[in-house]
């Protein structure tokens, strides 16, 4: 995990804890500062999810075999497309995770 700034530094981001969040490494370096992305379907351009605002489950939920985050709004369709969040090597790990027993997570 690393280190995110939700509203980035280089755009006038604090360091707070108000604007400060874990991210895998991966999503954080495609997320860079990127505030907003396009939701694919819609075609509008939208805020990013911001884990200390929103609720993971209003905008995310998990696919039937627990590998794939599924986007359930525009913010979660665009979050994820922006952050690649099913991309190859992660859907792999989290199908090795799900036999485990490790995933998916608990989300409130």
């Amino acid at each position: 995990m690393s280190f995110d700034h939700i509203h980035p530094q280089s755009k006038g981001g604090n360091t707070s804890f108000e604007n400060v969040c874990l991210a895998c490494r991966s999503c954080n370096e495609y997320k860079s500062d990127l505030t907003e992305a396009q939701d694919l379907l819609t075609g509008e351009i939208v805020p990013l999810f911001n884990p200390r605002t929103q609720q993971w489950s209003e905008h995310f939920a998990w696919s039937l075999d627990a590998t794939r985050v599924e986007g359930q709004t525009p913010v979660g369709r665009a979050t994820i497309a922006a952050l690649r969040m099913n991309n190859s090597v992660i859907v792999a790990a989290r199908s090795r995770w799900v036999i485990s027993g490790w995933h998916p997570p608990t989300i409130e």
